[in-house]
């Protein structure tokens, strides 16, 4: 069972809990990658990395799709950690998703590299390789990728830049178990910016729990501005939002 609404144009599933979601968010996501493949050779996906999308990866993973016809890219990475670090984006969805599948094409961000080097070539593979679908989250204080609201740029004329992360993005990295104290979580990122995500052709977020339900009121319930940046995906007609009982503790959802 679940409950569905739209918030202008952002359609809204809620769950019992977050496996149900990840799973619903999976059907649905193998869904839109079979239609899309009944027209074209490759469908290009976006992948977020982060303890919210586990359940998700873990259903899609287990898909049986012609993954060969499929080519993935992720959405930030850290800046300065080692390149066997777990924390690490690219990792986290290497031992969850890319190694487990035949993609036809993996993209990693490399956050060794020299930064502009680094956002100048992931951005010209998204140029050559347009995004059909984008898969993700929202941080606690509302970022989408490593957009916090200090940075955050509806109207960015880059794809992807270099960003400093605000300390409440910081701290949930914390708060996830992904680092063990505030001062191990890097102080920059590079990230694909809001136009990047946005310009996808379908748009699906995934945002359990109890840590979520602010960053889930502000989404639906502020106004579309800078300061709440996952207020932006009101604005995509083709997106859905995700949630649980948790995540949406805030919400008057109607029964």
């Amino acid at each position: 069972m679940h409950k569905e609404f739209r918030q202008d144009n952002l359609l809204v599933k809620s769950y019992n809990d977050r496996s149900q979601m990840g799973t619903a968010a999976a059907t649905d996501v193998i869904s839109k990658i079979n239609e899309l493949l009944a027209t074209q050779d490759f469908v290009n996906i976006i992948f977020a990395a982060a303890p919210s999308q586990n359940e998700f990866l873990a259903a899609l993973s287990t898909a049986q799709l012609p993954w060969n016809r499929i080519r993935a890219f992720h959405m930030d990475e850290y800046i300065g950690l080692s390149a066997d670090a777990p924390q690490r984006f690219g990792n986290f969805l290497h031992d969850r998703i890319f190694s487990k599948l035949p993609f036809a094409e993996v993209h990693y961000i490399d956050g060794n590299a020299d930064e502009q080097t680094s956002c100048e070539n992931y951005a010209a593979l998204l140029k050559k390789y347009p995004a059909d679908i984008v898969c993700m989250g929202i941080g606690e204080n509302g970022h989408i990728a490593f957009n916090d609201p200090p940075v955050a740029n509806f109207k960015d004329a880059a794809l992807v830049k270099v960003v400093e992360l605000e300390q409440p993005c910081r701290q949930q990295q914390v708060n996830d178990g992904c680092f063990a104290a505030i001062n191990d979580v890097p102080l920059k990122a590079i990230t694909l910016t809001i136009p990047a995500l946005m310009s996808a052709a379908f748009v699906f977020c995934m945002v359990p729990g109890p840590t979520k339900a602010t960053a889930v009121y502000n989404t639906l319930h502020q106004n579309i501005i800078e300061q709440y940046p996952s207020t932006i995906l009101r604005t995509h007609a083709r997106s859905v939002l995700y949630i649980d009982e948790l995540s949406g503790a805030l919400l008057e959802i109607q029964k």
